[in-house]
This record gives structure tokens, C-alpha cells and sequence, in this order.
């Protein structure tokens, strides 16, 4: 589990240019992600050894300006009930506005710790102009480029400083998220599973704010379950924002194992709940896909869960190996499925290969399709093995690991997944130099 930092601001001061700068950065020191980043908005990044999510808020802003200014300070009171540490953008060109004020106004309430860094400064006059963002009165600011990144480093440097340490959690119990946007039923899903049945041992508090995980044992399964619905909602905050689901699932996703995506059939798999699929993807987490309110369907025939599973599985290519569950809490049809299915996961997502058995099976299947040759050059792997890492990946040795493209990677990701059964849990294949 990691920290998470928000940049807020004002339009146009260059939050998302400094965004991309950081999450570039971590990019190029681990291995290219295959497949397109699908939400421009979240990222990774890393600091002397200190790997955070960053959140740019600047992307979820839209309309005219008098709608940007209760917008941004919607955003601004999410990322300070949300965020670790917050980065607070301006901009050295147009000096100080009224809108930096109130932002500002809101971020000196917090009690969260505030960087405030003054953007395109660039020159030795601009650096002499950013002292006027000390009538902000949030202290001492730091100087720097977006663009060419100059003065970055001590922003950085100060900011993981006090980001929050989060323990080792091997020994804990798995943590099942159930996340999805607002009103699916993720609240009715738990009451239904705990509700009833008076198993609960403990409600720990957990590191996430307000988020209550209920410890749940029941049909020899004993599992946390994080309850990100049970978190009081602000009346300010509209149900449809976008920025406001995103930021909830981040921190559910990050601290658990498996993530339980429930969506409203009645609603579909739209793509605010796709794009909550690909932050659970993207942080390496077990997932189950609940459909809900299956009850309510009008008109099904006998092809119905098909259809509705295909558009799904276009909709998640190319990882679509995961389970969808059709149930309604209502009824409580299927409610135990998706527990059973969610801890079949988990075993999935902590399987280990021995090194010898995964030769054995893979070495064959690969002679019998090698990579196919790149400019003229034949890339020939030697031996595999699985990653000492909490989740699946996995790395093949070979002569020119350049030449493997993506195509074949996925390749080798589904052989392994015919083999081994991973459902539900992605999988990282890395080429490297025998």
C-alpha cells in the first residue's frame, strides 16, 4: 500500500504537465506497462525508494469558469479529507488570483500537510516574482518547472519525508475491497454478508479514514472486509463525480488483496466502474466483477448473461480473465458465490510455481511456438521462473529480450493461465538478459 499525494490548483498551472513528469519518471525505471494507461488521472511515482499514488485533480475540472471555481474547491476539500500530503500548483506568470486565495483559504484549515509549489519559474526574474506567493500565507514555497523539471527534486525530497509508513502486512488477514461507484449496493452487499450472522469478531479501524473493516468468518473463510461505501458521503459532493469515486477506490484498491467491483446491472459497466477495473488492474489486485441487482433485470432470456458477459469482457480486453458473478442482494441470490469465488482468487494471486514444474510445462510450449523473429534476429529462451513478488510475474531469460514483442508476451500470459489457472489475477511477464 502506498501514500497518496493530490495536486490541486487552479486551470491552467501546469498540474498536469508536472503529473506526467512524475509518472514518466517511474515508468522509465520499472518496465514498460503493456496497454495504455486508460485513466490519465492516477498514477505511480516514486522518490528515493518511496513509491506514492498521485492524483491529478486537474484533469476531473470541466465547464465554464464559474462553474470551475465550485468545482475545484469541491476537489480541494476531497483531496484534503483524502490525500496524505497535498501539492498545492501555481502559476508564476499570472502572479497570485483570487482563486489561489481560496484554495488556499481551505488548504490553511487542513490539518494535512500542504506543499505549495510555484510553477514556470523558469528564469531569474520569475524567481524573484514567485515572492509574492508568500501572501498565501502557507509558508515556504518551492520554485520550479513543469516543463523542464528544474526544482522538482526538493519538492520531492520534502514531500516523502512526510508521507506515512505503511507496515508490512504478510502475517495480516487477506483484505477484500468491495468498490464500485456510488449507490451499486456495496453498503446493502456487506449488511447482507454480516448482517444476519453474528460472526463478526472485531471492527478494526483501519489505516484508511472512516474505511471499516469488519473481520468475517463464516464457511471456514476468515478474510477483512473494506467497506468504502460506509464512508460518510458530503452532501457537496455530487454522486456523479467522477473524481470523487476514483479518489475513494484508490485507497480502498491500494489496501486490499482482491477487489470485489460491484455495478448496477440495471446501469451497466460504464466507464466510471471501468475505470475502476483498471486501477485495481494496474495495482496488481485479485479481482472479482459482481453484477448486482440482477433481479431487476426486465426481459431476460436465455442468452442474456451471456451477452451482458461479452460486453464486459470487450470492455476489459485483453485481461479477461476474470470471474463475473450475476447475483442480487436483495434476494441474497449468489451473495456467497462472490465470497467463495473472491477467496479462490486470493489463493490464485499468492500461487507459487515451483521453478522446475514451470520449465517443465513452459520450455515445451514455447520450442513449439518460439518468438517470432525480429529484423532478421532469433531470440531463443533458455529458462522461466516465477517472481519472488506478493503477486504473480513472472521472467523468461533469453538472448535478445528487446526482440519479444507484446504480442508474444501475451501469449505466453495466456498459456500460463491455461496451465496454472490464474483467474482473476494479473499477470507481469518480464524479458530479461540470461
Amino acid at each position: 500500500m502506498s501514500a497518496i499525494v493530490a495536486i490541486v490548483g487552479r486551470p491552467n498551472v501546469g498540474k498536469s504537465t508536472f503529473f506526467n513528469r512524475m509518472i514518466q519518471r517511474r515508468e522509465a525505471i520499472v518496465d514498460a506497462v503493456s496497454g495504455v494507461t486508460r485513466d490519465r488521472h492516477y498514477g505511480k511515482s516514486d522518490w528515493n525508494g518511496k513509491e506514492f499514488s498521485l492524483i491529478d485533480t486537474g484533469g476531473y475540472v470541466l465547464g465554464s469558469e464559474d462553474i470551475f471555481e465550485k468545482e475545484i474547491d469541491k476537489q480541494v476539500e476531497l483531496a484534503i479529507d483524502e490525500a496524505d500530503a497535498i501539492i498545492f500548483m501555481v502559476d508564476v506568470e499570472t502572479g497570485l488570483t483570487g482563486m489561489d486565495e481560496d484554495v488556499a483559504k481551505l488548504l490553511r484549515r487542513s490539518a494535512k500537510p500542504v506543499f505549495l509549489a510555484v510553477n514556470k519559474v523558469d528564469n531569474a526574474q520569475r524567481n524573484e516574482d514567485a515572492v509574492e506567493f508568500y501572501a498565501l500565507g502557507l509558508g515556504d514555497y518551492y520554485s520550479l518547472s513543469s516543463i523542464n523539471g528544474s526544482g522538482t527534486g526538493e519538492l520531492l525530497d520534502d514531500l516523502v519525508k512526510v508521507l506515512p509508513e505503511f507496515g508490512d502486512t504478510e502475517d495480516q488477514l487477506p483484505r477484500f475491497a468491495v468498490v464500485g461507484r456510488p449507490n451499486a449496493g456495496k453498503s446493502s452487499f456487506i449488511n447482507a454478508l454480516i448482517g444476519e450472522d453474528r460472526y463478526i469478531v472485531t471492527d478494526i479501524a483501519g489505516t484508511t479514514r472512516d474505511s471499516i473493516d469488519t473481520k468475517y468468518n463464516r464457511f471456514g473463510f476468515e478474510f477483512n472486509l473494506v467497506d468504502t461505501a460506509g464512508i460518510r458521503r458530503k452532501a457537496k459532493v455530487k454522486e456523479d463525480l467522477e473524481f470523487y469515486s476514483v479518489m475513494r477506490a484508490v485507497r480502498a484498491i491500494e489496501n486490499s488483496d482482491v477487489c470485489l467491483l460491484l455495478l448496477d446491472a440495471t446501469r451497466g459497466f460504464d466507464g466510471q466502474v471501468e475505470n475502476i477495473f483498471w486501477l485495481a488492474q494496474r495495482n496488481n489486485k485479485g479481482i472479482v466483477i459482481l453484477v448486482n441487482k440482477w433481479d431487476l433485470v426486465e426481459d431476460k432470456e436465455t442468452n442474456t448473461i451471456k451477452h451482458y458477459t461479452q460486453k464486459i469482457k470487450d470492455a476489459i480486453e485483453p485481461f479477461t480473465d476474470v470471474p463475473i458473478i450475476f447475483m442480487s442482494v436483495l434476494t441474497k441470490q449468489r451473495i456467497y458465490k462472490a465470497i467463495e469465488t473472491a477467496v479462490a482468487v486470493y489463493g490464485n494471486r499468492s500461487k507459487k510455481i515451483p521453478t522446475r514444474k514451470f520449465n517443465d510445462v513452459m520450455l515445451p510450449i514455447i520450442e513449439s511456438y518460439p518468438p517470432p523473429a525480429y529484423k532478421g534476429k532469433f531470440v531463443k529462451i533458455k529458462f522461466c521462473t516465477q517472481l519472488p513478488t506478493p503477486y504473480p510475474q513472472f521472467a523468461f531469460f533469453c538472448n535478445l529480450p528487446q526482440y519479444v514483442r507484446e504480442p508474444y508476451k501475451r501469449y505466453l500470459e495466456n498459456k500460463i493461465r491455461e496451465e496454472f489457472n490464474f483467474t482473476g489475477v494479473p499477470i507481469t511477464i518480464f524479458m530479461r538478459k540470461k
